[in-house]
């Protein structure tokens, strides 16, 4: 079959209209599955897009074709394309790149520099829907704002500690949510409440009646910590501990403090029931070790990932400028955050970190190129 090739009459206006996106095979296999994926494209004036699916964020980088791709349709129905024959194939674009396709992290970053200024502490108890609109930062304007997909947007909003005051998304501030934390681990011992099923209404009550902890937000503190359902919480105790262990870092600040010395008054702070689960491990990427000096123990000083730099460039010379040199166990959990799994994560380290093998095991350093 023969068909005539000719250019469409808006030609010129069409060109650069159409883009050639590479999908992975993990999106083309859910479109095979799903009806009702959505893709969407997030992105303000100045940022790089991104296309986010219903739990995934990627970004989207244009490569360059060695052969043009023509984009051809049939005739389009205007009266200018009447001497166009039924066999005419319309050329509307012309293509020389594609939209590459990559898995990324989520841009959750932003939230904090979108809610500074807006931490919520016990001086906020009374609450009210009369607030200006006009003042509040809803979830709506996260997701238009914030690169990521509503999946990753639900947990970063959680793991960020951020409340939903009628409307108004605000971050708790650390030293309150501290102090609920333990109220809610004291409340569960003076209630005898069984903390894998304790009954959500009666605990609220409590920290309200006895605490003046609004109940709309010790409500949301729980299904932080835990799962709520038929009335009830599960109490997930690795991140109660967690959350109280690092409060007892965060508030030494840049000050060591004798690991021995953290885990006395840790054991104490979440009570004897729950001193066993209180582990360094939980708090892995928010402190740095100090080696044991003659006759004292080593010493932790907190130092959080979350205030590190996002850029590879700018994290790793942060951690070297920290540290001349790392082992493979400790540098791990400072780049879990700026990479999507453990495969990227090893390649950061080949890109940015020197390998060294010593008497005391391998051993990362700074490239002198970073």
């Amino acid at each position: 079959m023969e068909n005539s090739l000719r250019f469409s009459p808006s030609s010129l206006n069409e060109a650069g209209c159409f883009k050639l996106l590479e999908l992975p095979s993990d999106i083309c296999k859910l479109l095979d599955d799903s009806s009702t994926l959505r893709l969407t494209i997030k992105g303000q004036p100045g940022e790089d897009a991104v296309l986010c699916t219903n739990d995934k964020t990627y970004s989207l980088r244009s490569v360059i074709l060695s052969n043009s791709v023509l984009v051809v349709t049939a005739p389009p129905d205007t009266s200018d394309a009447l001497d166009f024959d039924a066999e005419s194939v319309v050329i509307r674009d012309q293509i020389s790149e594609i939209l590459e396709v990559t898995p990324t992290i989520p841009k959750l970053h932003k939230l904090a520099s979108l809610l500074r200024g807006k931490d919520y502490n016990e001086e906020d108890e009374e609450l009210n829907d009369e607030d200006e609109d006009h003042s509040k930062f809803t979830y709506a304007d996260a997701k238009r704002l914030v690169q990521a997909s509503e999946i990753e947007l639900e947990r970063g909003i959680k793991d960020r500690r951020i409340l939903d005051i009628n409307g108004d998304l605000r971050r708790i501030a650390p030293n309150y949510l501290s102090h609920i934390i333990e109220l809610i681990l004291t409340s569960l011992v003076s209630l005898s409440l069984p903390h894998e099923r304790a009954p959500v209404e009666e605990l609220c009550t409590c920290l309200a009646d006895q605490h003046e902890v609004p109940r709309v937000v010790s409500r949301q503190i729980l299904s932080w910590f835990g799962s709520i359902q038929d009335g009830h919480w599960k109490m997930d105790v690795d991140n109660v501990i967690r959350e109280a262990g690092l409060s007892l870092l965060r508030n030494r600040k840049r000050d060591p403090i004798p690991t021995p010395d953290l885990l006395s008054a840790w054991q104490a702070m979440v009570g004897d029931k729950f001193s066993s689960a209180a582990d360094l491990k939980l708090l892995a990427g928010n402190y740095l070790v100090s080696p044991a000096r003659s006759g004292d123990s080593e010493s932790l000083t907190y130092f959080p990932r979350s205030e590190l730099p996002l850029d590879p460039v700018a994290r790793f010379n942060d951690l070297f400028l920290t540290r001349n040199r790392w082992k493979d166990e400790d540098i791990a959990p400072f780049l879990t955050d700026i990479a999507v799994d453990s495969k990227e994560r090893d390649k950061l380290l080949l890109k940015y970190a020197r390998v060294v093998t010593g008497s005391q095991g391998i051993w990362y350093t700074a490239r002198t190129t970073i």
